[in-house]
This record gives C-alpha cells, sequence and structure tokens, in this order.
C-alpha cells in the first residue's frame, strides 16, 4: 500500500456504524490495564532493577471470528482507502468527533487522520500497522513509539522476549535504562557515578582500565597539587568538630597499580574493597606519586608526570594516598574517610573491630558530604592549585571547572549520589558498619559514640 498516501478522509455511515461496534469500550476501562495515561504498567521481577515492559496482549478469541473481523476490517480501510480524495477534508472534522466520541476510553492510541495525530506522527496510517488489543484497534507504530522502553545506552528499543517482555536494566539512582546485553559487551561506565557510557557521548579513558563521564570530568581531581586546598580543608573540618588532627600527615594522589601495591604491603593489605580507592598508611614504603596533571587527547590522557619517593615513619601514621581521577566529592569523601583512620590511630584507639573503624569512618565521610551539598555547594577556596596557565588548551576545560568547584546542579546531584552509595553498601564491613555506626551517633552523638568505642571497641547499644 502507498504510504504517500493521506489516510482515510471520509467514512460512509456503514462503515462508522460498523466501526462503533468494534471499538466500542466494555465495562473495564483499558481492557484489565491500569495506570494513567493508558499505558500498560510497568512491572517489577525479583530485584527493583529488573524492568519488565509488557505488551499489549492480542484478543483471545475464537481465531475464525478473529480473522473474520480482521478480515472485514481491513476490507473496509482498503475501500475507504480507494474513496475519491479529492473531497478529503469535508468531512475530517466530523469524522474526528465521532471517533473520538466512541475511543476515548480506549488505552490505546485511537486510529485518527494524520492531523490528528501529534507531532512526528502526521504520517498515513497503513492497514499492515493496524492491531487490536481485545476490542480496541491501535496503531502498532504510534503505539511503540509512545510506550516501548528505549535503552539509553545504544538508543534502540529493548528487546522483547519470546513472551513479549521487554526485560531490561534500570539504575536505581539515576534511573538509566538499558539493555541486559550492554552488562557483557564491555560497555564503558564510569568509575565516579557508576553511569555507562552512551553511544553518543564518550567517556575519557584514565588508562588504568578506569573510565570518566564527562559530568565528572568537570571537577576532577588530576595530580597531588590539585588535591592541596581540598585536602587541608578537610582537616579544617575536623578541627571545627573538636577532632583536630596535629600532625601534617603528607598526602598523595596516585595511579591505580600504586594504591594496589601499597595496599598489599600494609599489615592489614587483605583488607580491601573490590576496588580500592584510598589507603591510610603506617608502613615505610616508596610510593610513586602523580607530580602534573595529564591533558586530554582525544578520548585518552597523556603526558602524566610522576615521582617516586621514600616515606618516612615518624609516627602512626606516614601517609594518605588516593586514588586520581575521581571528582572533586568523592575525592574528599575519600579523604574524610582517611582522617578518621588516621585521627582513631593517632588518638590510641586499639583492638577496634573492622566492621566498627570502618563504619564510624564511613559516618565522618558521610558526614562530611552532606555539609558540602546541603551548603548548596557556595563559592568556596580553589580545590586546585594548579595554575591552568601550565595546562594545554586540551585540559584546560576540566582544569578550571575542578578550581571553580564544577557546576554547582550537577556537582550536587553527584554529591547526592556519593551519600546514596555510602548509605546503600551492600558491604557488611563498610555498609552493615556505616548503619550501626549511624544509628549510635543519631542517639548518642558523635563524641559519646567515640568515647565508647575507645573504651569497649564498639559501637553502644
Amino acid at each position: 500500500m502507498d504510504l504517500s498516501h493521506p489516510c482515510i478522509s471520509e467514512k460512509k455511515s456503514g462503515w462508522m456504524k460498523w466501526l462503533s461496534k468494534i471499538v466500542r469500550p466494555g465495562p473495564n476501562r483499558g481492557g484489565g490495564g491500569s495506570g494513567s495515561g493508558g499505558s500498560p504498567p510497568q512491572q517489577l521481577l525479583g530485584d527493583q532493577e529488573n524492568i519488565v515492559w509488557r505488551a499489549p496482549a492480542r484478543s483471545t478469541d475464537d481465531s475464525s471470528r478473529a480473522k473474520k473481523e480482521k478480515e472485514e476490517l481491513d476490507h473496509a480501510i482498503a475501500l475507504s482507502l480507494d474513496e475519491d480524495f479529492k473531497r478529503q477534508n469535508q468531512n475530517d472534522e466530523a469524522i474526528s468527533r465521532e471517533l473520538q466520541g466512541k475511543m476515548t476510553l480506549s488505552p490505546y492510541p485511537y486510529v485518527a487522520p494524520p492531523q490528528f495525530l501529534p507531532g512526528d506522527y502526521s504520517f498515513p496510517l497503513t492497514e499492515h500497522e493496524i492491531s487490536m488489543s481485545g476490542n480496541y484497534p491501535y496503531h502498532r507504530s504510534y503505539f511503540k513509539e509512545l510506550t516501548h522502553p528505549k535503552c539509553e545506552v545504544c538508543h534502540q528499543f529493548i528487546p522483547t522476549n519470546r513472551a513479549g517482555l521487554a526485560v531490561h536494566r534500570c539504575s536505581r539512582f539515576w534511573s538509566q535504562k538499558y539493555c541486559l546485553s550492554h552488562e557483557l559487551d564491555k560497555t564503558a561506565y564510569c568509575c565516579s557515578c557508576r553511569r555507562l557510557e552512551s553511544w553518543n557521548a564518550r567517556y575519557i579513558s584514565l588508562g588504568d582500565g578506569r573510565s570518566l563521564c564527562l559530568e565528572c570530568l568537570e571537577s576532577a581531581v588530576m595530580d597531588t597539587g590539585d588535591c592541596q586546598l581540598l585536602y587541608h580543608s578537610i582537616r579544617d573540618y575536623y578541627e571545627g568538630m573538636n577532632m583536630r588532627i596535629d600532625q601534617q600527615i603528607p598526602m598523595f594522589l596516585v595511579e591505580r597499580q600504586v594504591l594496589n601495591e601499597a595496599i598489599v604491603e600494609e599489615k592489614h593489605g587483605n583488607r580491601r574493597l573490590p576496588e580500592n580507592r584510598g589507603v591510610c598508611l603506617s608502613e615505610v614504603q616508596r610510593i610513586t606519586s602523580i607530580v602534573k596533571r595529564p591533558k586530554i587527547e582525544g578520548h585518552r590522557l597523556v603526558g602524566m608526570r610522576t615521582q617516586r619517593q621514600k616515606l618516612i615513619r615518624n609516627s602512626e601514621v606516614i601517609a594518605i594516598l588516593v586514588l586520581f581521577g575521581f571528582p572533586r566529592l568523592l575525592t574528599g569523601s575519600i579523604l574524610a574517610h582517611e582522617l578518621m583512620h588516621s585521627w582513631l590511630r593517632l588518638k590510641g584507639y586499639r583492638n577496634i573491630k573492622r566492621e566498627v573503624e570502618e563504619g564510624i569512618c564511613e559516618v565522618l565521610s558521610y558526614m562530611w558530604l552532606e555539609s558540602e551539598v546541603m551548603s548548596g555547594l557556595r563559592s568556596r577556596p580553589s580545590s586546585s592549585t594548579a595554575s591552568s596557565s601550565s595546562s594545554s588548551s586540551s585540559s584546560s576545560h576540566y582544569s578550571s571547572s575542578s578550581k571553580k568547584g564544577g557546576n554547582s546542579s550537577t556537582e550536587k546531584k553527584l554529591g547526592e549520589f556519593f551519600m546514596y552509595q555510602i548509605v546503600n553498601s551492600p558491604s557488611k564491613i563498610y555498609g552493615d558498619g556505616f548503619r550501626a555506626a549511624n544509628v549510635a551517633v543519631n542517639k548518642y552523638g558523635l563524641r559519646r559514640t567515640l568515647d565508647h568505642i575507645h573504651m569497649t571497641g564498639s559501637f553502644p547499644i
């Protein structure tokens, strides 16, 4: 059938009466469906991140009756399309009123002339694109475009399985929908916000297996110099809570391999997260820190300069190492966590259960993040001391952004995500530890909780 033809423009009264019998609304609005707008509801299977979209059900009436009705519908549409199109516009308004009056209770888009379809759907409807769901006719392409979920990675319709269900994943915080296949096809994800890379927005490779999205790149901290003012502002935060750290503990931004090696060399090297982000060192080591921020070339970083040095032990804590490349707020939360480890060691806290120590450190990390997010991210001193003149034009974008703290709305959303990660961590050590510590701090206050930990090695009940 020629798609360049206009849609149904004129109907004989007999055709209208016949059609009204086919589409007469039943007693159950929506044909048994629920939800506003008439679209079938999404259903959750098991975990909340597994989403199922159910296609409109076809009629289960007797097959011969359904076939006969389809033939009659096809025949009627064919006749109407063969009408004289010279009188196309004469009865459009009346037809529209009659069709809408008879189909407004249907949960599916009604069959209408092109001028009554919104937006890009002003095209002729053809008979092979019209289907029935129960007693309701609907246009398949139009209905699919309106209701069928699309993948936010490949931007295609989520494929359906044999049961006609579009099963996909949906991240709980960002609500990013994507095909299940992207969890297996090596699609890159941001090491900071955990969102998958979209095919129309390339991520930046950090050269160690990690990737960074453009939003997180805006405030990324790339070298040790970048991080100094942020580090000292968090030390000031501790002092404001009457938890002054007198010792000048050196802090370095390092690459992933250096951090992992340093953790292994620590006497508690087996105590680590699946992805290490920072460590508080107490053993003498030689480490390689990043002293010059890399440049962006294409979609990767180049020109990083490092320096190897030996750390000298003069107390219980000799240095704090943090993985480079994270945005300002995530870097700050890691520093707040590691500084709490330092404070506990310097204040003589001994024989603490691991979940207790990690839990109270996560509480301080969360509290710092909360103070940053709740402050509205007002203008504050730079988290970067690197001169923009020392960076090439390719890196000037994220250099200047990190100095300003990034876009406030974007950074605030990232801060909320990092807080969400702490609260909902599935880890027994970090997640359960935080939740137990948070209950104790909310009930007894931070100072009394710390005193109880010092005396007993556990949280107050």
